[in-house]
């Protein structure tokens, strides 16, 4: 199982995934900006991922506040809480992850003592590395149920180890599957434009030996009609409470053409991904991120100058298109009411 990030003591060191597969390279966040750019570069990605990211993001800012005044040591970590806060907007893990910390660190504040403030940090952000984990491990064990043995499986984007701190959420359920003896295949949708499918999903699932087969983006609708797609499985950065859903760029379409040829579409994500703040999705707020990433490939001009691009980063699944929404406490079917669950 690869491991995305590892807590050193003094230092956060996490798998670039913008160089993925060409190059296994590992950086070191030493302070809380070096986390903010890993996350806003995503050389750290995935919803789960982003958040324990940034827990120990603002275990790196505490560290780094020279007072012995509680007062003061909290008003500079808001500070950085809000810096962090500001990398991504989509998922609503970060958000989670740095209130959380937060929460723990007022609470803390208490003792008057800010070393046992950073110390309470540190001990959340472990708990919350390992809370990931043993999450995805029983969303892949409650999920596995959904697949049968012999299953031609699409995922879209990486919802894999890569995207938490280790197992996975989609292919969590696909490992677990594979690991009780069922023989299932995955095709990957390449995911334009940063295509985390062909160089994310695709090697994770090559150094496991589980069958891996990566198809453009706009082939997806030519298999499911061909009768050689079972099921979908994706991950997810934000679900509203009614089950509307944001994941990647490309989602949506998917869905639809799930929905048209009567295939089982299922989301896999943590119960923190729920943002029951939200009616639906038409309130999740979408990333926009830089022309370049769609302009250039491995730096190389794919595209005319002075062309307009757009380039946002997820698109939302109504529920109505998601078949249940696998979380590490159970399965959920429709209809969907996130606030009661």
């Amino acid at each position: 199982m690869t491991n995305t990030l590892e807590w050193t003591g003094n230092s956060l060191k996490l798998i670039d995934q913008t160089v993925l597969p060409l190059k296994e390279r590992i950086i070191e966040c030493r302070s809380y900006e070096d986390v903010a750019d890993a996350i806003k570069t995503m050389k750290v990605r995935g919803a789960p991922a982003i958040g324990v990211t940034a827990a120990y993001g603002m275990v790196l800012g505490a560290m780094g506040i020279e007072t012995s005044d509680a007062e003061a040591f909290m008003q500079r970590l808001n500070h950085i809480a809000d810096v962090i806060k500001a990398t991504r907007p989509t998922a609503v893990n970060l958000f989670w992850a740095v209130d959380r910390m937060l929460t723990v660190a007022r609470q803390t504040s208490k003792t008057g003592i800010v070393e046992d403030i950073k110390r309470a940090m540190q001990l959340e952000a472990d708990q919350m590395a390992k809370d990931d984990i043993e999450a995805n491990k029983a969303m892949g064990e409650f999920g596995q149920v959904l697949l049968n043995d012999g299953d031609r499986v699409l995922t879209h984007c990486n919802a894999g180890a890569l995207a938490t701190v280790g197992y996975g959420t989609a292919l969590g359920v696909i490992r677990a599957a594979v690991g009780h003896g069922k023989r299932i295949s995955v095709y990957a949708d390449e995911t334009r434009p940063f295509l985390q499918g062909a160089r994310l999903t695709a090697w994770e699932l090559a150094k496991d030996g589980i069958d891996v087969t990566v198809i453009a983006d706009n082939m997806a609708g030519y298999l499911m009609g061909s009768g050689k797609i079972d099921k979908v499985i994706v991950g997810a950065d934000r679900i509203a409470a009614n089950g509307d859903t944001a994941n990647k760029i490309g989602t949506y379409s998917v869905a639809v053409l799930a929905h048209h040829h009567q295939i089982p579409f299922y989301v896999a994500a943590p119960v923190s991904t729920i943002d029951k703040t939200l009616p639906d999705g038409s309130h999740i707020p979408i990333e926009q991120r830089d022309p370049k990433e769609m302009i250039y490939v491995n730096g190389v001009q794919i595209m005319p100058d002075d062309v307009k691009v757009i380039n946002p980063a997820f698109d939302v699944t109504p529920h109505d298109y998601i078949s249940a929404i696998i979380t590490e406490k159970g399965i959920l079917y429709p209809p969907y009411n996130m606030i009661n669950s």
